[in-house]
């Protein structure tokens, strides 16, 4: 009710695009009043076809926040960004891993080295995986969220859309900034930049940000508190100009990330094996102690300190001496490291001609506890988890952008990308046992080698003043090699109990016992295979686009595009017991029509922009189930054969009066599986999807924005404003309100839960007030952000027999200093 009351406000007033803003002049960020000027100006200036261009001249919906908006309103995470872009969802993972999801595309898989489906870029140098894209939202001229498959210019993985952050670059005369927050849970967040030429053709840019926070979530179980943040990103610029025609850009970036994973909110369980005394072991464990948390943002549960049973002593048949194993602390950390170095050189070749070189090399590295089932125990937690990733990348394109008719762009892209993963998965439950033999440790090894290369194409003719069409082609070769295994420790008693499935179910097939360090999923003939599995994944794709735009007069642009884009396949990173659970999902193909209008009125004081899109989406990629023998139903990366999505966009601009700018923008989606049987997440086989939503995918979702900015005579600048962001019902896996929960003996959930992976709809409202400095100098600023503090969750998990949420932040609220020195 909240959510439709909120939502119908935001309806009712007049309403623009809520996250318009315009690129630097000179690279120096304007003030917000600045950037609304630009935007009714149409000087927005975005990079979408790798070339600058004007956003009310570019055929396409994309939505661009201003570093200046990005500031005023405290954007800079990938959640902040979700909230401020209709149609954009966000979705944290048990791994941590995050998943985004435009337009109802995107990849729920939580494993490190897996590719999205929406792809993230700064100053188009790829962030390859998910992981990379944490801490980008800094010292930014702005961000670009292009909507729809961007495969042609982007390359593949950008089937949903892609995200480019535009970095602040060097200034032509020495500038120095920042600004100090402090807020609610003892947070302390900091920026700052020092820019300036270095000699009459060269200049440079070091940029810092950083916040550390206390812990904000409480334990349900006992006092004890997770949550603290704690991470420091940084940029550094150099930028050369030897000639008029020769420009080098070199961009060395990265973060160090301390902060504690979210715990999670237990909110149900259901044993997930169909045997009778594994049930009710689960319903034992669960009813003799688990807490469901109440519906408060900061109550979660998370394993602390607690006994370790595979350093425990033996008692015979895979048990434990009582009392014999020690205490170790399993409590939720991370320790993560990222770093790129990127060099660009644009070359002109003649006066229409310029041949550009994008090389970049990235390196992350991470170590981290995370806490799966939001209760006390040892239930699947993710432990010592290790992960690295190395990724070259080398583009080379030659571009005619300033023809007056045909322009054009070729171009050559290769990636090597190398993957590598390792955790264990914990248990203290005593739900895994085949009579006395009870499993407490598989341990996950997936390492992959990835090749891709591309050639494409783009070209634009301009058949007169009015009409453009436009058209582009890509073609790509990708190659995976994968090495995966699953182990274990000593003690972890894996190794046992896949020997005792091997004389149980193998039909009698010999087979070599393994110990804790073979692999022991089982093969084809149900026998342990005692060897890592080497598998390759190789695929080829041709992605392209066309189009028409349509210039009816200077305010009047009209555009209609077909395209086609594809997503990588990748190997799971999971525990298998078969391993037919180690198979790779394959590419997936998305073909888009869209058409739209942009257009000003009101002399130049009010835009309005709209896009009608249609998406066939076949075999979607998603992390579903296997059928069991042993566990009734484990992960898998799935196919889904045939699904589609039919979407409005909207957004509006009007500046009635000056200094009052008033902006609403919204996302109507209609997805729906329309081909996929298959288990279900609760383990019913042959279950029929067909008419389900995909995931993460609200029908509506939307912005509504009020600034008002009133100049005094003194020069200085009050300012207020709020944004209310809100979003309707999602589901967090396929066919979430269709199935049966509840269909195991013993399942249950917490009171007033009757859709267990169901999103409910909310909506938020931040704010702010504050006063800008003439010229800019010195700014102060109070704000909050959910200041209804609005309970609300963004995605569940299941994790073995439990299910659990991600609660979204509660209020939080502050205080914002900033400066500028020039």
């Amino acid at each position: 009710m909240q959510f439709r009351r909120v939502w119908a406000a935001a309806c009712a007033g007049v309403s623009v695009i809520a996250i318009q803003g315009a690129a630097y002049a000179q690279n120096t960020p304007d003030s917000a009043s600045a950037d609304a000027e630009k935007a009714f100006a149409g000087d927005i200036i975005v990079t979408a076809n790798k070339r600058e261009e004007s956003l009310s001249k570019v055929g396409q919906t994309i939505t661009a926040i201003s570093g200046a908006m990005l500031a005023d309103r405290k954007i800079s995470s990938l959640d902040d960004i979700a909230a401020a872009v209709p149609g954009l969802s966000y979705a944290p993972s048990a791994g941590a891993t995050p998943i985004l999801t435009l337009r109802g595309i995107g990849f729920n898989e939580q494993s490190l080295g897996v590719y999205p489906a929406v792809s993230s870029y700064v100053d188009e140098v790829p962030l390859a995986f998910p992981v990379m894209t944490l801490h980008a939202a800094f010292d930014l001229e702005r961000i670009e969220v292009l909507k729809g498959p961007q495969g042609t210019l982007f390359g593949q993985n950008a089937t949903g859309g892609a995200i480019n952050f535009v970095a602040a670059k060097p200034t032509n005369t020495w500038q120095a900034g920042g600004d100090i927050s402090y807020g609610r849970f003892n947070t302390v967040e900091g920026n700052a930049f020092v820019s300036g030429p270095v000699s009459d053709n060269a200049g440079v840019r070091l940029a810092v940000t950083g916040l550390n926070s206390d812990d904000w979530q409480k334990s349900v179980t006992r006092r004890d508190t997770n949550g603290s943040k704690s991470y420091v990103a940084g940029r550094f610029l150099f930028e050369f100009e030897p000639s008029d025609s020769a420009r080098f850009l070199l961009n060395i970036n990265g973060f160090k990330d301390k902060s504690d994973p979210q715990a999670q909110q237990s909110i149900a369980f259901r044993p997930s094996s169909s045997s009778a005394a594994i049930q009710q072991a689960v319903i034992d464990n669960y009813t003799n102690g688990i807490n469901f948390a109440p519906n408060n943002a900061r109550a979660a549960d998370w394993t602390g300190t607690t006994f370790d049973p595979a350093l425990g002593t033996p008692a015979g048949g895979g048990a434990i001496v009582p009392g014999s194993a020690p205490l170790v602390d399993f409590s939720p950390f991370s320790d993560r490291k990222f770093v790129q170095a990127s060099l660009r050189a644009d070359v002109d070749l003649t006066d229409e001609i310029t041949i550009t070189s994008l090389t970049s090399y990235s390196d992350y590295d991470q170590l981290q506890n995370v806490s799966t089932s939001g209760t006390e125990y040892l239930q699947s937690n993710i432990v010592d988890q290790t992960g690295r990733i190395k990724s070259f990348n080398q583009e080379l394109r030659i571009a005619n952008d300033n023809a007056e008719r045909l322009r054009w762009l070729v171009g050559f892209n290769y990636e090597d990308s190398k993957t590598d993963e390792d955790y264990l998965v914990r248990f203290t439950h005593t739900a895994y046992r085949a009579g006395t033999m009870f499993i407490n440790a598989p341990a996950v090894h997936t390492y992959q080698d990835i090749r891709n290369y591309a050639l494409f194409g783009n070209a634009e003719f301009s058949v007169n003043d009015r009409v453009v069409l436009k058209g582009g082609i890509r073609y790509t070769n990708s190659r995976n090699k994968a090495e995966l295994c699953n182990t274990t420790i000593p003690g972890g008693n894996v190794d046992l109990f896949f020997n005792f499935l091997g004389n149980a179910v193998g039909g009698g097939t010999p087979f070599t016992p393994v110990g804790p360090d073979d692999c022991y999923s089982l093969n084809e003939q149900n026998v342990p295979i005692g060897v890592p599995v080497f598998a390759t994944l190789e695929e080829d794709n041709i992605s392209w686009r066309g189009g028409v735009d349509f210039q009816v007069n200077s305010d009047l642009l009209l555009y209609a595009n077909v395209s086609r884009g594809y997503k990588a396949g990748s190997f799971p990173s999971l525990t298998a017991s078969n391993i037919a659970a180690f198979s790779p999902v394959n590419q997936e193909v998305l073909t888009a029509y869209e058409g739209g209008v942009k257009a000003k009125f009101m002399d130049g004081r009010g835009s309005v922009n709209g896009a009608v899109f249609y998406y066939d989406y076949k075999d979607k990629q998603v992390r579903g189930k296997l059928s069991d023998i042993i566990f009734n139903q484990l992960d898998a990366l799935i196919n889904v054969p045939k699904s589609r999505v039919f979407g409005i966009e909207a957004d509006v601009t009007i500046r009635p009066v000056d200094g009052l700018t008033v902006s609403a923008a919204a996302t109507y989606l209609d997805s729906k599986i329309t081909d996929y049987t298959a288990i279900n997440v609760v383990g019913v086989t042959n279950f029929d999807h067909s008419g389900a939503t995909l995931p993460f995918t609200p029908k509506l979702s939307g912005t509504f924005n009020v600034d008002y900015r009133a100049e005094t005579s003194g020069g200085g600048t009050p300012f207020v404003g709020f944004t209310i962001s809100a979003r309707s019902k999602a589901d967090s896996v396929i066919a979430a309100r269709e199935i049966d929960y509840f269909n195991t003996t013993g399942s249950y959930a917490k009171p007033g839960v009757d859709c267990v992976f169901c999103i409910k709809g909310y909506a938020t409202v931040d704010a702010r007030l504050g006063y800008e400095a003439e010229d800019g100098r010195w700014k102060v600023m109070a704000w909050g952000k959910n200041i209804l503090d609005k309970y609300y969750w963004t995605s569940v998990h299941q994790s073995y027999d439990g299910a659990s949420r991600f609660a979204g932040m509660p209020a939080t609220y502050g205080v914002t200093f900033g400066f500028k020195f020039d």
